[in-house]
């Protein structure tokens, strides 16, 4: 867990701390050049409270490099 991730984790209550890991795990980062995603959790952000489709360049840990990538929602299956 990151430094940030550790910081909200202590300081919010433990419903909204569930909630919003819960929620980061369900945004994904994927690579536009070769499709490999992450969740946004697993890499150590937080998006939490978030809508919409977001672009952003990464360094892609499967192809190399700093690539363009997009941060989208990825619901759990129900």
């Amino acid at each position: 867990m990151s430094l940030i991730q550790q910081f909200f984790m202590a300081i919010l209550p433990k419903s909204w701390a569930d909630d919003m890991r819960k929620e980061s795990q369900e945004w994904r980062i994927r690579c536009c050049s070769c499709g490999a995603s992450k969740s946004v959790w697993d890499v150590g952000g937080i998006r939490w409270k978030a809508y919409g489709v977001k672009r952003t360049l990464v360094h892609c840990s499967h192809c190399g490099g700093f690539r363009a990538a997009s941060v989208e929602r990825v619901p759990a299956a129900a």
